[in-house]
């Protein structure tokens, strides 16, 4: 069974609504010679230097290809296309305004555009097989809403100032004060209550634990 959470776009990247996707949580990444063993699964009897080598090429064709302008078809894999952009060792357009850098090509006052990155676009097929291999679970009740911006500083500051006005503070309420999701105000809480010069201890447990003020 995969894990996945549940989070939400930005607002300025939506206008505004409320856009949720999942995300799948990685376990870890499978290694090369890993998957060499694995994909004689499906090759038989096959040698571990062919395998190797037909990997190797596959690389090599790419490189050499789509560079070019060309995107790449393995059926059953999907489609590979180049993805470019800017050199960022290069002078901006910015940059060589406000220095009055001056060239006698007019292309070279604008960055160099290299290759970022490769896109995929899986085959069909391949969609269909991992779904009738995969079964994905939810492991986060509520929305993660992004990238939390307030300082370390700043998140104790709200602790301390919910328990200051009701007593103690729950990590549902924190969360949503702070913005984050409930696995990411758990580890604040409990890095706060970890240390004393913080001010913050728990009381409780499970469904019951709340977060309140330590004595001086």
């Amino acid at each position: 069974m995969t894990n996945y959470i549940l989070k939400e776009l930005p607002g300025e990247m939506t206008d505004g609504k409320k856009v949720v996707y999942p995300k799948m949580q990685t376990i870890r990444l499978i290694e090369y010679k890993r998957v060499i063993q694995h994909m004689h699964m499906f090759t038989g009897p096959m040698n571990d230097g062919v395998i190797q080598t037909v990997l190797n090429a596959l690389a090599e064709t790419l490189a050499c290809w789509l560079p070019l302008g060309h995107s790449i078809k393995i059926d059953g894999l999907g489609v590979f296309s180049i993805s470019l952009g800017f050199d960022t060792s290069t002078p901006s357009e910015k940059e060589i305004a406000e220095n009055d850098i001056r060239y006698e090509d007019p292309k070279l006052a604008y960055r160099h555009v290299c290759a970022k990155g490769v896109n995929f676009r899986p085959d069909p097929d391949l969609l269909t097989e991992m779904n009738m291999h995969a079964t994905f679970n939810c492991v986060e009740v509520d929305v993660e809403t992004g990238k939390c911006n307030l300082s370390r500083e700043d998140r104790l500051a709200i602790a301390k100032g919910l328990i200051a006005r009701h007593g103690y503070v729950t990590l549902k309420e924190y969360a949503a004060e702070t913005r984050q999701c409930r696995s990411a105000a758990s580890r604040d809480l409990k890095f706060f209550s970890s240390d004393a010069k913080y001010g913050i201890r728990t009381r409780g447990r499970h469904s019951h634990k709340v977060w309140v003020a330590s004595a001086e």
